[in-house]
């Protein structure tokens, strides 16, 4: 038979609390092909083999996640990462599908031409699948028709300068121009929502007496203000297009919430992310002298991180991603410590779902709920909300085993990413992935080393 079933106590079903079910795979196309009650024994199955009958017992069978905020970066900076080692991270947190940005690779998604280089470069090293973002920078609008025409799943601009020289921020002006060509397209564009109105979106100059060590040096530099003027002025040019679907990325201001949900209850289709590390870090709490931290727009203080989890559960906030953006070591300063100078970027692929469990426990947020923000939501954004992000019949049958009692300290030695550098290196986080299925074929299993004797079999979306 080309079956293979998954049967447990505690499966995550489209819009229910964890019921006792059995999953039916057909090998052959990779999606689920029944939806049973639960099955202890193997009488209608006699004739699947061993390795094809999987039982969960009391861990939680759950959807594939779908991150949809990830920064691969090949070509051009692939010594920062990769498709092969940031797909293998991802599927050991339960990633299944994954949405690339259109920078920091060289060259970035702004052309078809630069796309189909990307896609060249992905070509058999995905362990996961991977769908990709376009980008809008001055002067490409030409592009961006025949890059939806070519499969992205939307756009990503910046109104604040990117940090690298390739991807140029937008003003009000490119930003029409990109509203007037993609109106009438079954897209989305997603702003980096930081706008320093006071400098023509020029960052902040770097505090001249402050020590360049400290966070709070840092924190000053990105006031909550810069994404309250940037998200204002989205609400404002999405009234001139109110047809078309705008997100912001990674929002980290509470005092930005206002604006979002007045925009919303006016009945415009903007929606709204935020990432693991604004839920599960806060700025009272970082070293001394640990670049590690720092990410654009940063880490906040608790307060703020508590208003966040309340937009996430009254549903202001949509979603939840990694924003995974890692870099080469160098780039970090970590031997000066310097959090100014340094990269900004938080890297997270293969912890996120823990970390959300674990801050989720002492919150009293059901795994339901998390469920919904890192699987369904995130696929909807990313147009992938018809196969993939739910356990439903017809859809691919990307799944993972997760153990909600597993407890794991977070070393070096358990990243799978390129650059081993995360904030998150000593914490002890609870629940873990056990196996990853993508499509019904395992890609991951901890109990057997992760990965070995496995061939990438992720996809290009």
């Amino acid at each position: 038979m080309s079956k293979r079933i998954f049967t447990g106590k505690s499966v995550l079903l489209d819009g229910s609390e964890p019921v006792s079910a059995t999953i039916v795979i057909d090998t052959l196309s990779g999606k689920i092909d029944e939806i049973r009650p639960y099955i202890c024994d193997r009488t209608d199955f006699a004739d699947v083999d061993d390795a094809d009958w999987i039982d969960a017992g009391d861990n939680f069978i759950l959807p594939g996640l779908v991150d949809s905020h990830v920064h691969l970066n090949e070509p051009g900076r692939t010594d920062w990462e990769g498709f092969w080692t940031g797909t293998r991270a991802a599927a050991s947190g339960g990633v299944t599908t994954l949405v690339d940005m259109p920078l920091n690779s060289i060259p970035p998604t702004t052309t078809v031409e630069n796309l189909e280089v990307k896609r060249k470069a992905a070509e058999g090293q995905c362990w996961t699948d991977v769908a990709f973002w376009g980008g809008v920078i001055p002067g490409n609008q030409a592009h961006l028709k025949p890059l939806v025409d070519a499969g992205v799943k939307g756009f990503k601009c910046f109104l604040i300068e990117s940090g690298v020289d390739e991807f140029p921020c937008v003003n009000e002006s490119d930003v029409l121009l990109a509203l007037e060509e993609l109106h009438d397209r079954p897209t989305v564009l997603c702003f980096h929502a930081e706008l320093d109105a006071a400098e023509h979106s020029e960052p902040h100059a770097e505090p001249q007496a402050q020590d360049p060590t400290m966070y709070s040096t840092f924190l000053s530099s990105r006031p909550q203000q810069l994404e309250i003027d940037a998200i204002a002025l989205i609400a404002r040019l999405h009234k001139q297009y109110p047809s078309l679907r705008l997100h912001i990325v990674h929002l980290s201001a509470s005092l930005a919430l206002p604006l979002i949900r007045a925009a919303k209850a006016s009945g415009l289709p903007l929606t709204v992310e935020t990432c693991f590390h604004y839920l599960c870090l806060s700025a009272e709490h970082i070293p001394h002298g640990r670049p590690e931290f720092k990410c654009c727009p940063p880490v906040r203080e608790g307060p703020n991180r508590d208003t966040l989890w309340e937009a996430l559960l009254d549903g202001t906030i949509d979603c939840v991603v990694s924003d995974h953006s890692p870099c080469v070591a160098s780039l970090k300063k970590l031997d000066e410590g310097n959090i100014m100078s340094a990269w900004g970027g938080i890297s997270t692929l293969g912890l996120g779902l823990s970390l959300l469990y674990t801050e989720s426990k002492r919150r009293g947020v059901y795994i339901r709920q998390m469920v919904d923000w890192v699987c369904k939501k995130t696929a909807e954004h990313a147009g992938l909300a018809h196969r993939k992000g739910q356990l439903k019949v017809g859809y691919d049958a990307d799944l993972i085993i997760w153990d909600p009692n597993a407890e794991f300290k977070v070393t070096k030695e358990s990243l799978n990413f390129k650059n081993k550098l995360t904030p998150y290196e000593g914490l002890t986080l609870q629940g873990r992935v056990q196996k990853t299925f993508l499509r019904g074929k395992l890609i991951y299993d901890a109990g057997t080393g992760g990965f070995t004797g496995h061939t990438p079999s992720g996809i290009l979306l």
